[in-house]
This record gives structure tokens, C-alpha cells and sequence, in this order.
């Protein structure tokens, strides 16, 4: 498996690659300027499970406030730098766990060797970033477009620039609005090198769209064994990006905790609100420290054979339903006293667990 023989780097306290557990990243949307603001956004974003943050840093201002911002989080600071190496080198300055860059918008290579010495210096990591909108023209000619192909040749060439300047420490991103595209991109460049690997898919869109994307790529990249870190880009709420990286890395099991939610589709036999229950058991639920699988059925023909693999779940009927633990029936009920007591069953799993 390519994941478990990729280099080892260290992000703050955090170890990605060489088989380490695949991180969980994503990036705040506040002006980071605010620190008041971008501290609080990120306190949520660790609560849900975000191992590594990144920050962008457009200003020197907001360079100088990623020593206050560092000062009251709990996970590693990247600082997300476009073209002024100043800014990259600032932000190294004021305490950046790392530095990402695209050193073929940051200047001559004077200016990267400016760059990679203070890293060098301070051993933080460089993730060399390519987008395929970022793509240099010699690829897009060599290529006849904007192809897989040219993205990896873009990103090991940029590796190599800064390997020729005696530096290592370094993750690739190579990313690409394109799923299949992304995907491809992935299964060469594992081929190619041992650095640890960030996926994601860029501009995937809104929660609904981004989500499908991300889930298509993410997914297939992961299960070949490619990418050591994740980030599910979506235009909304940065929390929702840990949710559903959470979840792809649950479904594919790469990750344990957390509580699935299972539930049926509904068809002409449901008689209760079961999309109204289904998605009010997925908030209950969402921020719950539990290993566990809950079902949510619709009909209690099926429901209690259907619910067997979960260790807990609830089946409705004509204005009642059943609990169940373990596909056994534990007690008929009310239809409104259903999600009350499937959360009472949570909560007594929540202290048996904390004992």
C-alpha cells in the first residue's frame, strides 16, 4: 500500500505519512487578520474531529497574527501563501507549522531558495501545491491541455526545485476540479514518489454537489492506498468539511468513532415521518463520542431484520415503533417517544464508555 511507505513528516505534533493515520484537514474562511474570530472557527472545527488548519495569509498583517491565533488553538497551523515569498517567509516567523506554496507563483528562484532556507532553518515542512488551473503552458502545449499528466510533471518538477536547494521536508498536492482527472493524477504521481500526499478535489462545489465529488474521488484515490492527509473542500461551513471527511474515511475504514447513521429509503409501506426522524437522529447523534452504528427503519415488517448489523436502531409503524438492539426487539413505543428513548439507550452507552 503507497500510504504505508511514504515518507514520514511531522505538521506541529502531528505525524502524516508512513502509514500514520490519514489527517483530517480544512481551511478557515474568517479574514485570519480577525484572530477573535478565526480562533473561535477553528475551536469548532477541532471539536469535530480536524487534526491540521490552514489559514490564508493574503497580508503581512495576517502573517503577524498567526503567532496570537497559534497561542490559543490545539492542532497545527498551515499558512496558505500565494505569490509573496515575504509572506511565506513571515509566516514561518510568527509560527506556521507549515507553509504552502506554489512555487511557480511565488517568483524567480531566488526568492524560493529565500523561502526554503528559513524553512530549512527551522525544519518546517513545504507543501508544494499544483492546481490543474494553475497549470504552466509548456504542459497544457506538451499535453494538448490540462491533463493529468502535465499536473504530475508540474509538481515533481517543483519538488525537485527545492530538492536541488538541499531541502526534503516536503507533502505534494496536486489537485484538480476534474474527478477523474484527480484521480488519475494520483495513481501516477504514487507511482513516482514516496512524499506524503494531501488529496482533495478543488472547487467541488456547493455541500450537496462538493459532498458527491468529494466522496468519487476521495474515495477511489484512498482505497488504492494514496493520500496521507484530506481535505473535503466545499463552499459552506467549514464544518461540514470535517463531517464528511469524517464519514469517508469511516466508510472506507480508515478511521473509527463516531456514530453511523443507516436508514431506508421510504416506500409505500412507511407510515411515519421517517425523513423528518432520519435527520433528527443525525443531529442527536453528530457530535456523540461513540463507535457505534444506529438504524433508522421505516417499517417494522422489515425493520428489525434490516437493523441486525447496527447495534442500535428504531423501526416505526402506524403511529408506534419499535427499539432494537442488536436486530432483537427491546420494546414497543409511541411514535414521539421513539427518538427520546434511542437517545436515553445512547447516552447510557456514552457513561458505560467513559467508565
Amino acid at each position: 500500500m503507497y500510504r504505508d511507505h511514504t515518507k514520514v513528516v511531522h505538521i506541529g505534533d502531528v505525524a502524516i505519512g508512513g502509514g500514520n493515520p490519514v489527517a483530517i484537514q480544512s481551511m478557515t474562511n474568517t479574514k485570519t487578520e480577525d484572530v477573535a474570530a478565526t480562533v473561535a472557527q477553528i475551536h469548532k472545527l477541532e471539536d469535530l474531529g480536524c487534526d491540521i488548519i490552514r489559514c490564508a495569509v493574503p497580508t503581512m498583517e495576517a502573517a503577524e497574527a498567526l503567532e496570537q491565533i497559534k497561542k490559543q488553538i490545539h492542532i497545527p497551523l498551515v499558512a496558505d501563501i500565494h505569490f509573496d515569498y515575504r509572506l511565506a517567509i513571515a509566516a514561518m516567523e510568527h509560527g506556521a507549522d507549515k507553509i504552502r506554496i506554489n512555487p511557480g507563483n511565488i517568483g524567480d528562484n531566488d526568492r524560493v531558495r529565500a523561502v526554503v532556507d528559513v524553512a530549512k532553518e527551522r525544519n518546517i515542512p513545504i507543501r508544494v501545491g499544483v492546481n490543474s488551473g494553475s497549470l504552466e503552458k509548456e504542459y497544457i502545449q506538451e499535453y494538448g491541455g490540462v491533463t493529468a499528466e502535465g499536473i504530475v510533471r508540474s509538481a515533481l518538477g517543483k519538488v525537485k526545485l527545492i530538492e536541488d536547494m538541499g531541502y526534503d521536508n516536503l507533502v505534494i498536492s496536486i489537485k484538480s476540479s476534474d474527478v477523474l482527472m484527480c484521480i488519475k493524477a494520483h495513481e501516477l504521481i504514487a507511482q513516482k514518489t514516496n512524499y506524503p500526499l494531501h488529496v482533495g478535489i478543488t472547487e467541488s462545489g456547493t455541500v450537496l454537489s462538493g459532498n458527491i465529488k468529494s466522496a468519487i474521488g476521495l474515495g477511489n484515490i484512498l482505497y488504492q492506498g494514496i493520500g496521507d492527509t484530506i481535505r473535503v473542500s466545499l463552499t459552506g461551513d467549514p464544518q461540514e468539511e470535517i463531517r464528511s471527511a469524517r464519514l469517508i474515511l469511516r466508510t472506507l475504514g480508515l478511521r473509527k468513532g463516531g456514530v453511523t447513521v443507516v436508514s431506508c429509503p421510504t416506500c409505500g409501506r412507511t407510515q411515519i415521518d421517517l425523513i423528518g426522524l432520519a435527520g433528527k437522529v443525525e443531529d442527536m447523534v453528530r457530535d456523540m463520542d461513540l463507535d457505534v452504528k444506529v438504524a433508522v427503519m421505516g417499517c417494522v415488517v422489515n425493520g428489525p431484520g434490516e437493523a441486525r448489523e447496527a447495534d442500535i436502531g428504531i423501526a416505526g409503524g402506524k403511529g408506534e415503533g419499535l427499539l432494537i438492539k442488536k436486530g432483537e426487539v427491546v420494546k414497543k413505543l409511541p411514535e414521539d417517544q421513539l427518538l427520546n428513548a434511542l437517545h436515553d439507550e445512547l447516552v447510557q452507552m456514552q457513561k458505560a464508555k467513559e467508565k
